[in-house]
This record gives structure tokens, sequence and C-alpha cells, in this order.
């Protein structure tokens, strides 16, 4: 287990990170959400001992980190730092033997991972002629070759087209299922809400929300109800503790000020007609991201 507890940074007199406070579990996918400046790449430098804080502490399983314990991290910068002339191949098999491989181990771990990536028929090309999706990969693998304990990635879907999208989610997963805690941010805030366990929300260098996923959406839900019947649901207008959000014939979705009210409400549907579904709607993470940073 990684964490991070009461973290503070700043620069001058301008504090970037205030208390930042939050846990990524092994075996679990966790994301990083914030807009431009939140403060999600110092946080994740200081994981790294790249940059220093000023206050609080990372520890891994209870103990403070070492260099011996980052040299177990895996790191995708946000900006790409692969030399451009290198081939491919070539590339992760030198990072993977920086990390103590054998030059046979390497580049079997090198090779089966950039298959992985969708990256097998590029192995001979040079860097620098990847397109920007594809160096993106390539960055992917670089942080996963030495099979590190704890991954961090910042931005790892940025430029990638949607099929790029489900082959990297799909690598990250299964290093996730294999135990290892991921960390990753994002902008795409639909690809977070589909891949993460976890979430931390950060805005103005201070966390908003932490947790898991499941847990913050039931937190931030509201009594909001969809129905689909085969009646006119315009009678849900005069319904005490009902408010329509939107409605088109058959077609409803409403709160409601009590458990007790959405029980009448599906009585009421029932003897008016058939009903298709009833259920509860829970909020996206865009509508929480902008519910927890006003």
């Amino acid at each position: 287990m990684l964490e991070l507890r009461g973290i503070t940074k700043s620069y001058g007199g301008r504090r970037v990170l205030d208390d930042v406070t939050f846990n990524v579990a092994p075996g679990r996918l966790t994301g990083f959400v914030g807009g431009n400046g939140a403060g999600k790449t110092t946080t994740m430098r200081i994981v790294l001992g790249v940059l220093a804080d000023d206050g609080g502490s990372v520890s891994l399983d209870g103990t403070p980190l070492t260099a011996a314990d980052r040299r177990r991290f895996g790191y995708m910068p946000e900006e790409r730092g692969l030399y451009p002339k290198m081939k491919v191949l070539e590339q992760i098999v030198y990072l993977a033997r920086l990390h103590g491989f054998s030059k046979a181990d390497a580049t079997a771990e090198a090779t089966a991972i950039l298959e992985q990536l969708g990256l097998g028929e590029r192995l001979g090309d040079n860097v620098e002629t990847l397109s920007l999706g594809n160096q993106q990969r390539a960055q992917i693998a670089a942080a996963l070759v030495h099979d590190p304990k704890v991954l961090i990635l910042d931005e790892p879907f940025s430029g990638l087209d949607p099929l790029a999208v489900d082959v990297v989610a799909s690598v990250l997963q299964e290093r996730a299922s294999r135990g290892t805690a991921v960390l990753f941010s994002s902008h795409q805030l639909d690809v977070v809400e589909r891949l993460c366990d976890d979430l931390a929300i950060i805005a103005g260098g201070t966390i908003r929300a932490a947790g898991p996923r499941d847990a913050l959406r039931e937190q931030h839900s509201t009594r909001r109800y969809e129905l689909v019947s085969s009646a006119d649901t315009g009678w849900l207008r005069g319904e005490q503790g009902v408010t329509i959000i939107d409605f088109d014939g058959g077609y409803a979705l409403f709160d409601v000020d009590s458990d007790a009210t959405a029980q009448r409400v599906l009585r009421q549907a029932v003897t008016l007609g058939d009903v298709a579904s009833f259920s509860p709607q829970h909020p996206t993470l865009a509508q929480i991201f902008k519910e927890v940073i006003q």
C-alpha cells in the first residue's frame, strides 16, 4: 500500500499542495483527477522523490519510502522522454538492463510488453518515426518493462485513439491483477470512470474526495430515478415529493424526497401501465468532479 499523508508543498509564498492525503492500494487502479495546475504532477514527483515536500509523509507498506523502494517504481511522465534515434526494442531493452536484467531477459521482457501494447511490428523502427500515439505506447512500455511494484502514469491516455485506449487499459488492468499498485492521472473522465477502482480528486492543491469509485458515487448520489413505462409519465407532475428533471411520453427522470416516495411512485406506475424499468441513477464522475471542486 502506497500511503500519502498530509503532503504540503509551496513555491515562494504560494502553497501548491495542502494536506494531500490518499492511498494507492496494490491490485487496484487509482485514478488521480484534477484540472490543469491542480497539483497532480507535483504530487507524483514528490512520491517519486524528484521533488522534496515541505511536510507530510509518503510510505510503502507502512514504512517511509527509500531509494531502493523507488527503484521498484515505474513512472511515465506526461512529457515524452525516450531517445528519438534509438530503435523501439533497443530502447526498452536498454531500460530493462539499467534495472539489472540480463540481455536475454531484457529482450524477452521488452518484446513481450511491446507486443502486448500493439507495437510488435514496430520493434525495429526508430522512436522518432512512430506516431505520437505509438510513442505514448512505447513510453508506457518503458515504465512497465522492469515489472514495477508501484506504477505511476501521468496522462497515459493522452493522444491515444479509442482502440489504443482499450489496449492500454487492458494492459494496466492485467498489471493490477498481478498485485501492482497503479496510480494514473487523466483528463478523460469517462476513461477514468470506466477503468479505475479508486479515485482521488484534487483541486487547488487539496484533495476534495478520495476513496473507492462506487462508494463515492453512492456518497454523492441523490434520490434520482428513471422510469420507463408503456403509459405516459405526465402524471408524475402531480405527485407530492417528486421533482421532474426530464420526461417524454413513457420516459421520466425525477428526484424524490424519500425512499417511501420512490416506492409509492413505483406502485402507482405499475397500476397505470407496464413498467419496463424503474432504476436509481448514480452520478457520473464528471458530475461528482464538478460538485466537489465548487
